[in-house]
């Protein structure tokens, strides 16, 4: 039986948003990988994943709002665990097609992307204590700033010669960290604010996923499809 949505029902409006969003967003990134240089492939299709995992995410959780009118914790950290992982990836290889990085920082993106998810859904949980879960998911993801900004990945982009790598580079980066504040200070606006997701909470995050999924992709998409262009006429 489908379910009908009253139209004062924006969360249930905004989870159908992001999820014809990502769908959209999923199909061209797809497809555009036969726009790309086969180097630039791998970070667009890690990108097409993460926005198909969000599909998945999304409708499940839409579908338990709609049964209650109210979303467990655990539908949105499901999708963060394993699309933000790829996302840092996404960018991790991105930037190797400009330089050599190394299999460890590789490994430490990969583990800490996954940690910060996972301890934070701790404290949300109970499983942890809040205030502690919180703090070291927090260094977590000031770790992943760090490495972008000052570490090695910004090293090699510095010293490439494409002009679009460093400009997507930029921008990428700044999702990662504008966009993807919207994840502490949701945790901490439930975990230490005492802020019961109404609905409201759900409205804020589905909408962030245009900017943290969608945009992110597409930027990705955008800076492959440029570079590729900008290397045949070299």
């Amino acid at each position: 039986m489908m379910a009908v949505y009253q139209t004062s029902d924006l969360t249930a409006a905004s989870y159908s948003v992001a999820l014809f969003g990502l769908a959209a967003t999923t199909v061209l990134l797809l497809l555009g990988q036969a726009w790309v240089d086969r180097k630039w492939r791998l970070p667009v299709a890690l990108c097409a994943i993460a926005a198909l995992v969000g599909i998945g995410t999304v409708y499940e959780a839409r579908d338990a709002w709609l049964a209650g009118n109210g979303v467990p914790v655990v539908y949105h950290y499901v999708g963060w665990s394993v699309s933000m992982p790829l996302q840092v990836l996404a960018l991790f290889f991105l930037v190797g097609t400009a330089g050599k990085l190394s299999a460890g920082l590789f490994w430490r993106l990969v583990v800490v992307s996954v940690l910060m998810v996972f301890v934070r859904y701790l404290g949300e949980a109970q499983f942890m204590h809040p205030t502690l879960a919180f703090l070291i998911g927090l260094v977590f993801w000031l770790y992943l700033l760090g490495e972008f900004y000052f570490g090695r990945m910004d090293d090699v982009v510095r010293g490439s010669t494409g002009d679009y790598l460093r400009r997507g580079f930029f921008w990428l980066r700044l999702i990662v960290t504008v966009g993807w504040a919207i994840y502490p200070l949701g945790n901490f606006l439930t975990a230490f604010a005492g802020i019961a997701d109404d609905g409201s909470l759900s409205v804020a995050y589905n909408f962030a996923d245009i900017l943290n999924r969608m945009a992110f992709g597409i930027a990705v998409l955008s800076t492959a499809v440029l570079a590729s262009e900008e290397n045949s006429r070299a």
